[in-house]
């Protein structure tokens, strides 16, 4: 079922998440990478992407609750904390195996890279999801200046609620996709081609997005963190999923 969004959003189908709608992304060309910044963001090019859906909001603790009650999966690392286990902020503690795990469950994957930055900068490669303005404390849920610790100047010390910040949804209406917490993809960690090898490269996967503790150089649409995915007590890594449209 397709039901119309009141914000910037074109269209979102309920989906199979609970609470978490699917918002469209369509097919078509979009820039990904950078001609500057670290090395791992490079080269800059344009290319030609296939339409998908993606949860409006990060996947909640209440959402991730659910996943674990019915199906019998260990609970989120976080699960009782007083602000991270709170319902309706973003699920963190989880490991990309955890993340995988649900997204499958409910017969999505975890978004690729290119799946991400289309979704967070639009087709002419903005920095940020809502254009190229900083976020300041009114579109993104950051830390400090120095990374990397959080801090309460946009209201939350820690994890947000996944809803929050709507003055930072991208152009078709997908909230956080900076800021609030790291997001796992389905990729693997590489360079881009032309890039140089790191050691770290096919060892981990990319979370995306940076995260209430992150600082301005960590917050943007194309920053790449290479992570252990059998990691899962990181207080600030959470996912969302995705659904290809064939």
């Amino acid at each position: 079922m397709v039901i119309a969004m009141t914000s910037r959003a074109v269209a979102a189908d309920v989906g199979p998440v609970v609470g978490n709608p699917l918002i469209e992304v369509p097919a078509g060309r979009f820039i990904f990478g950078r001609v500057d910044g670290p090395e791992n963001e490079r080269p800059r090019r344009e290319l030609e992407g296939q339409a998908f859906a993606i949860n409006r909001t990060e996947i909640t603790n209440r959402q991730y609750g659910l996943f674990v009650k019915e199906t019998g999966h260990r609970t989120a690392f976080y699960a009782n904390h007083p602000i991270l286990g709170l319902d309706d902020h973003p699920v963190v503690g989880v490991s990309w195996g955890d993340a995988d795990a649900f997204c499958r469950n409910y017969g999505l994957v975890l978004p690729t890279e290119q799946q991400y930055e289309r979704a967070a900068r639009g087709t002419q490669g903005s920095a940020f999801p809502w254009g190229d303005v900083p976020p300041g404390n009114t579109r993104a849920n950051s830390g400090a200046d120095v990374c990397c610790s959080g801090d309460a100047r946009d209201g939350y010390p820690m994890t947000a609620p996944a809803a929050s910040f709507a003055d930072g949804a991208s152009k078709e209406g997908v909230l956080n996709l900076v800021g609030n917490v790291w997001e796992w993809t389905r990729d693997v960690y590489a360079p881009y081609e032309g890039g140089t090898a790191a050691r770290s490269a096919g060892l981990y996967r990319v979370l995306r997005g940076g995260s209430w503790n992150s600082d301005k150089n960590h917050l943007t649409t194309t920053y790449r963190l290479a992570y252990d995915p059998e990691f899962r007590f990181s207080a600030n890594g959470g996912f969302r999923c995705v659904r290809s449209t064939p």
